[in-house]
């Protein structure tokens, strides 16, 4: 139920549950109408009587649905939990919070891997190629099936702030504000080379088979690999110089092809992990979505912008070479030649893109006092609209 009270315990959200949202179809960028789809999603906090203080979540590339809490009889808190519950960031006293897992994902929304009804066999590659905006018009279902009109913001980072700037784009009328954190409009040739170089890693794996691998082994290799280039790219050369250095794990023969270094064990751990909880399939169908994705739409984004009522907070980090900060200011500049309210912030981080991730008190307090901004006029006034 949508005003569900979750419990709370030691300052955090208590257990949270999973649900899940089924419709029909969906008519994706490429004209192919799709369905039935599933999306696995989560709320915190309660949706007020007006339906007036709900924000939206969107997760980066290899996030999922459980932003925040525990699940039951785990030790699982959720991928943004410390931004996420009473008095923090996303103060769930106050706001209503859903995060939904991407279209294409892995973690209970229709992907790759789930069961085509058509063949009751996964889908591998005849899983439609979908795009950001898909991702975006496919949470715009669930919004609409909990009956929000308006949201109060949507807030993301990285990936997440691509499907932000879809929907500042592509549903200006139905949020008051929005909130893109180490983001871009579109990706540049290097990001699409990172990218690029982690599918090819998994699609040369022997066990990939052509996407055909769910009824035998899966290409964990090249899967770990290519999250192993990515977490080097979510780094900073600081970051990992204060953290790893050059120290040894032991004092073995040198010269051997072991992982003598911590820096090259820390990141097998990462690679082998990752193979836990994420399919190959979905990781080549989410970058390319990503490397796809172009908010301009061939037309500049200030046109694009023009008369929005929308208020926007781009948050960049001073150490992120993966989305530099740069890339932020396109969007600032965007916005403020569309006259469209804007507040920029770079955040003077050693943690790289991570940042984002990492940078609590910092970006917490930034958001916080943003969103708090926004919800002004309606506590105030109780007027809400536009």
């Amino acid at each position: 139920m949508i005003k569900e009270k979750k419990i709370i315990q030691n300052g955090h959200l208590g257990i949270v549950q999973e649900q899940a949202f089924t419709f029909d179809a969906l008519k994706l960028e490429s004209g192919e109408k799709f369905g039935p789809v599933t999306l696995a999603y989560e709320t915190y906090g309660v949706l007020n009587k007006e339906r007036s203080n709900a924000i939206l979540i969107t997760h980066a590339l290899s996030g999922d649905a459980h932003a925040a809490g525990v699940h039951a009889g785990q030790d699982n808190p959720g991928w943004w939990d410390e931004f996420i519950g009473p008095g923090k960031a996303f103060d769930t006293d106050r706001y209503f919070i859903i995060c939904s897992n991407v279209l294409g994902g892995c973690k209970g929304s229709t992907g790759p891997s789930s069961i085509n009804p058509k063949t009751g066999k996964p889908y591998a590659l005849d899983f439609p190629l979908i795009t950001i905006n898909d991702i975006v018009n496919a949470q715009k279902n669930l919004i609409d099936h909990l009956g929000i009109e308006k949201l109060l913001s949507v807030v993301g980072g990285s990936m997440g702030g691509q499907q932000v700037l879809s929907w500042l784009v592509n549903y200006p009328g139905s949020l008051r504000s929005a909130v893109p954190i180490a983001t871009t409009i579109k990706h540049s040739p290097q990001q699409i080379a990172f990218n690029e170089v982690g599918r090819q890693s998994i699609m040369a794996d022997s066990h990939w088979k052509s996407g055909n691998y769910y009824d035998g082994a899966a290409p964990t290799k090249g899967l770990a690999v290519a999250r192993m280039i990515g977490h080097i790219t979510y780094m900073s050369d600081k970051s990992m110089a204060e953290k790893f250095g050059r120290a040894k794990k032991d004092a073995g023969e040198p010269f051997k092809f072991t992982a003598d270094f911590e820096v090259e064990g820390y990141l097998r751990y990462r690679g082998d992990n990752f193979v836990k909880r994420f399919d190959a399939n979905s990781y080549l169908y989410i970058t390319k979505a990503m490397d796809n994705f172009d908010a301009t739409a061939k037309r500049p984004l200030q046109e694009i912008l023009q008369g929005s009522s929308v208020k926007v907070l781009v948050i960049s980090f001073k150490s992120d070479w993966l989305y530099p900060a740069y890339q932020s200011k396109e969007i600032v500049k965007a916005c403020k030649l569309a006259e469209v309210e804007t507040t920029y912030c770079e955040i003077d981080s050693t943690y790289g893109h991570d940042a984002f991730l990492l940078e609590v008190q910092e970006e917490s307090h930034l958001i916080k006092h943003f969103l708090k901004k926004v919800f002004y006029a309606y506590e105030v006034t109780g007027e809400y609209g536009a």
